[in-house]
């Protein structure tokens, strides 16, 4: 390892502590394990208050059976007893290193988890939210570095982060965004998934992937170009699953085209007939990927003839928030609105019927 100047070995499978330990002492150098990779990768992308919340508390559940048999040698305890054993004295000088840490990384764990419990209702009541106003939600998901925040730039034309590395995109970013024929939804862009992910990377980035388990359709973005597109299927689909998203349509969508060949692209349509060819650089197949959304994606069927009064503007804002408008007029009485809603939404405008 010296002699090819490598100052890390890094293991691409979960290493138990003691089997790290016997690494280094054959390598000689720093050994890590993919889940530190995985969570050191997390936590420089880690942006909104949860995210880091749930990055650190997922560090501190690794590193905690890592600080076992570390203790031994810092041990500071006395070796005699003090009286029976109870009395003051009785511990040394203080704790041991190892003892401190612990109770550190317990107390730590323990804010942690409060302060993440405490956030959880308002993320849920902002997703009730969406679904309360009817605003159908439409998540991104895919493999890491499979061109999900490309396809989301080409989608809405927003900038969102786009860089070329593993994990670029932590915290789920969401996009309003409309059909053509005026169907208000939302995009979600979320992180990238893994093989073999470990579980418990799983449950501390549930808040990233309930993005995937709200949502009235995934899009499913595998990178057409990778050597094996089939386990990047399998995996997003297994992590789908696990996070309750079964159940949700799924357009599976095989991007950067523009470097697949026709031979490729017979291969991966044998995968799924009825997959997508997209191409976030060329823009191929993103107008065929907004129809599809289109014909997924909910309609408001019912149509209502409204006035509603020029001090009332709020109410035109709400129409155009939660449905289709039809036809707009102008009279002296007010504005007369057209529009189509959802069941749901009929009620609450009934005060406006024309």
């Amino acid at each position: 390892m010296l002699a090819l100047g490598a100052d890390t070995v890094i293991a691409d499978t979960e290493l138990a502590p003691s089997q790290r330990r016997a690494l280094e002492d054959v390598v000689k150098v720093k050994v890590i394990d993919r889940t530190a990779v995985i969570l050191d990768i997390f936590s420089q992308h880690a942006k909104s208050r949860e995210g880091k919340a749930q990055v650190e508390l997922a560090q501190l559940e690794y590193l905690l059976p890592r600080l076992r048999g570390w203790g031994e040698s810092m041990s500071r305890q006395a070796g005699g007893q003090v009286g029976a054993g109870n009395g003051m004295g009785s511990r040394g000088p203080g704790e041991t290193k190892i003892e401190l840490d612990r109770r550190r990384i317990h107390t730590r764990m323990a804010i942690l988890r409060k302060k993440i419990k405490e956030m959880k209702p308002a993320r849920e009541a902002k997703r009730a939210n969406r679904v309360r106003n009817v605003v159908p939600s439409v998540a991104i998901a895919g493999y890491t570095n499979a061109g999900k925040s490309s396809l989301l730039n080409r989608l809405t034309r927003a900038g969102v982060l786009v860089e070329n590395a593993l994990f670029a995109t932590l915290d789920a970013t969401v996009r309003k965004s409309m059909t053509d024929d005026g169907r208000p939804f939302t995009y979600a862009d979320t992180v990238g998934f893994v093989r073999n992910l470990p579980h418990q990377l799983v449950e501390a980035f549930r808040s990233t992937l309930e993005e995937v388990s709200g949502s009235d359709i995934i899009v499913h973005v595998v990178d057409g170009s990778h050597p094996d597109p089939a386990a990047q299927l399998a995996t997003v689909r297994e992590v789908i699953s696990e996070v309750d998203g079964r159940e949700i349509p799924e357009v599976v969508v095989f991007n950067k085209s523009d470097l697949v060949d026709e031979s490729q692209r017979l291969v991966l349509r044998g995968m799924v007939p009825d997959a997508i060819f997209v191409s976030a650089r060329t823009g191929e197949g993103i107008d065929e990927l907004r129809a599809r959304l289109a014909e997924f994606l909910p309609r408001p069927e019912v149509e209502l003839d409204l006035l509603v009064p020029y001090d009332r503007g709020e109410v035109i804002a709400r129409i155009h928030e939660i449905g289709r408008v039809v036809d707009v007029e102008y009279l002296e009485a007010g504005t007369r609105v057209t529009a189509k809603v959802y069941p749901q939404d009929a009620s609450a405008l009934g005060e406006f019927a024309h």
